[in-house]
């Protein structure tokens, strides 16, 4: 028999690979379509089995069997999913795009089947009113459940579900357009120079990394891309002014062109879409059905923390931005107009007038090798555990690498995926994401779950980043932005890594998403901090450290235009709210609407021919709509938490433990509030975070800052 026709799917098979791993190297396209329709089939069966169960209704024949726990019968729609849709966001290309647009429509319709199944919601229903004596976690899965019942429609009659169902697909398909658009967009563009003239101002880390982009086109020359390694330098360092507007005008017009990546309707058909998701629901907008499930508890609740920020911050703001028009003018003269163009460009200038500071400096002590025994390092010291590379898991990139983590006594505790670099089929930006989640497996099924009849099943998770690349000469060495970013969703890694609950479903990062942000900004904390920075940044030629007063001029210039930064990110708060809050058919043109909605928080004209709502995908296509708020409410809780650290010391490891085990281990099982007091000892506040930015509040802020 031919050995092609003996070739089994990976996806139906146990893997046989180190902790189970994706067979990324065994894995082929055609596997994911036979895989998913037998997932979907798999699903049903299990479905019926739920609903012709003769028995009365329980905790356990209905909500284990229809959430989470595993039994030999493995989830084989999960695995499936989990890979491709991992695989579609770093490394895609068109077949799989045009798999994903087919595979759409069908995984929303399964999922639709399921929660407005009137036979499985009737089961779920007697349970929440009629159980046993439940476990706090087995209580908050119960009612997760049934209230994901409720929200996803089981209430509504006939009529009702079918137009949901409608709605659901269609914002489905959108949604994954709006992604691959905004894709395209991006790679299709570039700056080619051939002209060395017009490298002007640009270290020679841009030049070495656009020369070696060239070269991969077979171009001569140099070529400049939108992916930020290479758009962040040009901006910054370029005396080239009109190529700054060219980067600028192509980044900040993506998917506004009249081309088939136009982006402005879908968004507009997203918003209402959603708007009229909520309101079948009845909800009066989807602000307010998002926000009846997150800390922040109404639209209320969020804009007060938005404008507590902007009365704080826009005092100080207003005298960054002159500062740095007073600077552009002394410079270029009088009749100079700062365009956005120049913003980063001045800014740099500033920060080395009054620190004599800036990311080239750094870099070369920055060599991503050592930054990553940096950062395992700082795991080690808080929380004891090791990381160790293994090559013989398989990885779906060169570029990635698998690692082996081992808890302080020494056990397994999960693998870690790392994918550092940009390249084509990549998304921009950074993520944190997991290719098996963590929850505890009953050996035996017929017998009550307990520590002698469970194995814990431990995560694999993946950091997903776009950092600068190595160079012919040189290895890939950072700047503190990327090692923050590092650090940031290696914080979210560790949520996932050090996850203990018995369900998938309440384990890890699976939180409230105005609470999942904490454990990735709180570590971003350390990127400044000098005894963390003493442990890894060498200098990649001479191997001298990172030298004292270079490290006092980075504590120094950390709050360098912090206000200012703090604003852009209140202002996309504000853009997202604006959005989400909008109770009827939403008409208006896109661009003008997205000026007026953040006015508050923009100093300065604003240009008419920019947009950023088309290429927001966080708030379009990645979860965040109506929660983009979060990463300020997030904020102000890691800067209250890293005040505990700093008070016991910011390697404390009773702190640390504490953190890990009220809060990094406990996933969704209790409110976030509850976790997070029983870390800190009581409720956080604005203060800390205020007192880390230099920021001095004009008037006394509410006691409890973000609390509820």
């Amino acid at each position: 028999m031919n050995q092609e026709n003996q070739r089994k799917n990976p996806f139906f098979e146990p893997y046989n690979t180190p902790h189970d791993t994706a067979p990324f190297d065994r894995i082929r396209l055609e596997d994911f379509e036979e895989a998913f329709m037998e997932g979907i089939r798999r699903d049903d069966e299990q479905i019926e089995k739920i609903i012709n169960n003769p028995e009365k209704p329980t905790f356990d024949n209905t909500i284990i069997n229809v959430d989470d726990e595993k039994d030999n019968y493995y989830d084989l729609l999960s695995r499936t999913s989990t890979v491709f849709f991992n695989l579609l966001s770093a490394e895609t290309n068109d077949e799989m795009d045009a798999l994903a647009q087919k595979l759409s429509p069908i995984l929303t319709k399964h999922a639709n089947d399921i929660r407005l199944n009137e036979r499985l919601f009737e089961r779920i229903k007697y349970v929440h009113r009629h159980h046993r004596k439940l476990t706090p976690e087995e209580k908050m899965l119960l009612d997760n459940c049934y209230d994901g019942f409720v929200r996803s429609g089981a209430l509504l009659d006939a009529e009702g579900k079918a137009h949901l169902r409608q709605l659901t697909e269609e914002a489905s398909i959108l949604g994954l357009q709006f992604s691959q658009n905004l894709l395209k967009e991006n790679k299709a563009y570039t700056l080619h120079i051939t002209d060395e003239a017009q490298l002007d101002g640009l270290p020679e880390t841009a030049r070495e990394a656009a020369a070696m982009a060239a070269k991969e086109r077979q171009l001569e020359g140099w070529v400049f891309t939108l992916d930020y390694p290479s758009y962040s330098p040009f901006m910054t360092y370029s005396t080239q002014r009109e190529l700054r507007r060219q980067m600028y005008m192509a980044h900040n017009t993506e998917c506004i062109h009249d081309n088939t990546e136009n982006n402005l309707e879908i968004c507009k058909r997203l918003i209402n879409l959603r708007r009229e998701i909520a309101q079948l629901l009845g909800f009066k907008t989807y602000a307010d059905y998002v926000l009846s499930r997150r800390m922040a508890g109404n639209v209320r609740g969020v804009y007060r923390l938005l404008n507590e920020l902007i009365d704080a911050y826009k005092p100080t703001a207003v005298k960054e931005r002159e500062e740095l028009k007073k600077m552009a003018l002394k410079t270029e003269g009088k009749d100079f107009k700062m365009e956005p163009w120049d913003q980063s460009f001045y800014s740099h200038k500033l920060q080395m007038k009054k620190f004599n500071i800036d990311a080239e400096m750094l870099r070369p002590y920055f060599q991503l090798d050592k930054v990553i025994s940096g950062v395992f390092g700082l795991a080690t010291r808080l929380y004891g555990i090791t990381f160790k590379e293994n090559p013989q898991i398989p990885v779906y990139h060169p570029d990635v690498k698998a690692y082996e983590v081992f808890d302080k006594d020494g056990s397994y505790l999960a693998v870690f995926y790392a994918d550092f670099y940009p390249r084509k089929g990549k998304q921009g930006g950074a993520w944190m994401t997991e290719f098996q989640g963590q929850w505890m497996e009953r050996q035996d099924v017929k017998k009550p779950f307990g520590p002698d009849n469970c194995t814990n099943v431990r995560p694999h998770v993946s950091v997903v980043m776009n950092l600068t690349k190595p160079t012919k000469d040189k290895p890939a060495l950072l700047t503190l932005g990327e090692v923050e970013t590092f650090l940031h969703e290696f914080g979210h890694s560790l949520h996932g890594m050090f996850a203990n609950t018995r369900f998938e479903s309440l384990s890890g990062t699976n939180v409230w998403w105005d609470f999942v942000e904490l454990p990735s900004q709180f570590m971003e904390n350390y990127a400044v901090e000098k005894d963390f920075l003493r442990t890894f940044a060498f200098h990649y030629q001479t191997g001298e450290p990172l030298p004292d007063e270079l490290i006092d001029r980075i504590v120094r210039s950390r709050n360098f235009m912090a206000a200012t930064a703090c604003l852009r990110q209140v202002s996309l708060g504000l853009l997202d709210m604006a959005y989400y809050t909008k109770k009827d058919e939403f008409t208006d043109d896109i661009i003008a609407f997205e000026k007026q909605a953040w006015k508050k928080a923009i100093l300065g004209k604003q240009r008419t021919d920019t947009c950023m709502t088309v290429q927001f995908s966080h708030i379009m296509a990645g979860g965040y709509a109506a929660g983009y708020y979060s990463y300020k409410w997030a904020e102000v809780l890691d800067a209250d938490a890293f005040s505990v650290f700093k008070r016991h010391g910011i390697f404390n490891q009773q702190t640390a433990q504490s953190f890990r085990d009220n809060i990094l281990s406990r996933g969704g099982t209790e409110n976030p509030m509850t976790l997070y007091k029983r870390f800190k000892g009581g409720e956080p506040t604005i203060d800390a975070l205020l007192k880390r930015n230099g920021i001095k509040p004009t008037q006394a802020l509410p006691k409890g800052g973000v609390s509820k």
